[in-house]
């Protein structure tokens, strides 16, 4: 029997330079373990400055991104991968920045329609 993710290698990132570092660690771990037991060939990305590089040479089917805070959920991350056209999960980079900036999201959802406090 296959499993889901067989045959696809994915590019776990975790870690990264944010003050929530250790919390992705341990998020990641946990989200390789999972990709792992469906099938996946999980190759586990330290997300420094180098990612760009990192990510050429291993060459992911995808990646997927166990990064929190800064650079991971900002959208920076995000513009590489686009940048390097490897698909992703997470929200684009739009999503991504305008999520991190609590004002401006409010801003957004009342533009909206939606009640916000």
């Amino acid at each position: 029997m296959s499993l889901p993710l067989s045959g696809h290698h994915v590019a776990l990132l975790w870690g990264g330079l944010s003050s929530e570092r250790e919390v992705s660690l341990s998020s990641g771990k946990e989200c390789g373990a999972a990709l792992e037991r469906l099938g996946a060939k999980v190759s586990y990305v330290d997300a420094g400055r180098d990612l760009a590089q990192v990510l050429t040479a291993l060459k992911p089917d995808i990646v997927f991104n166990a990064l929190h805070g800064e650079w991971g959920e900002d959208g920076c991350v995000q513009g590489i991968l686009e940048t390097l056209a490897i698909p992703y999960s997470h929200s684009g980079v739009l999503a991504s920045a305008l999520a991190m900036d609590k004002d401006k999201s409010k801003a957004v959802m009342a533009a909206a329609g939606v009640v916000v406090p």
